[in-house]
């Protein structure tokens, strides 16, 4: 791969300016969709679901729902709004004119998901640890997290929008993808006392089960060492994978 970290910069640059001006438009909803589920199933359900994993059931909502933050951030940006404009604005075509490169494209709207989960996961963080779901300072563990949430959907959205070739596709990944993710996920009920042997292995191979793991390991200020391990590195060799593959594609898609 072949970038240059000032061009990277200057589409990541490009990415923020157009966010600041519409940035109170677009935080709204893909950042509420997790508070109105703390308050609707953590304080609803929750007076009825007294304890979850040995803690209040809130208490077990709010470090999953940090993740599920994070991840709408990097994905409604590195799907929607990518393909709007790689496929309708047809910015990519305009910055190729200039010394930038597929590459610098790529590594540029990669840190801008990833700044866009941080806005969201960070912000929804600071509405936790205000109302006290967020044990201090064992949880400050939890904002790395958030972090390779971004990666690890940004790569995941950049992979599905370079292959699709009309908008509509995406009603199909936030609904057959992201919603399963979200519901079977270990942010709501603790799937080792739900599910066992063969579902735990598929539960294993989802993305967002081990971001969620992390950061509730880190609210609790206690983790598996291995475990941890596992999850760190299921997040990086898959994102590294995806990214591998999303390179190809969108060279191919901006070069022909």
């Amino acid at each position: 791969m072949n970038v240059s970290l000032r061009h990277a910069a200057a589409v990541w640059q490009r990415n923020a300016s157009m966010y600041a001006r519409t940035w109170k438009w677009n935080l709204l909803p893909n950042f509420f969709e997790p508070v109105f589920y703390l308050a609707a199933v953590g304080v609803g359900v929750g007076a009825y679901v007294q304890q979850m994993g040995g803690m209040r059931y809130v208490e077990f909502l709010a470090p999953g729902l940090v993740c599920v933050a994070a991840m709408n951030g990097a994905s409604f940006e590195s799907t929607y709004n990518f393909f709007i404009r790689l496929s309708f604005e047809k910015t990519y075509d305009a910055m190729l004119t200039t010394p930038i490169e597929p590459d610098d494209v790529l590594i540029g709207e990669l840190s801008w998901a990833v700044t866009r989960a941080a806005i969201y996961g960070g912000c929804f963080f600071l509405i936790v640890a205000a109302v006290g779901l967020a044990p201090l300072p064992s949880a400050l563990l939890a904002l790395p997290v958030i972090f390779l949430t971004g990666l690890l959907f940004a790569a995941l959205g950049l992979t599905f929008c370079v292959h699709i070739k009309t908008i509509d596709f995406f009603s199909y990944y936030f609904t057959m993808f992201l919603t399963p993710l979200f519901l079977f996920a270990d942010v709501f009920f603790p799937l080792e006392e739900r599910l066992t042997g063969f579902w735990l292995g598929v539960a294993e191979v989802l993305p967002l089960l081990h971001p969620v793991r992390l950061a509730r390991a880190a609210f609790a200020g206690k983790a598996d060492g291995w475990v941890a391990l596992w999850d760190v590195g299921y997040i990086a060799v898959v994102s590294a994978v995806l990214l591998t593959y999303t390179r190809s594609a969108l060279m191919r898609r901006l070069t022909s």
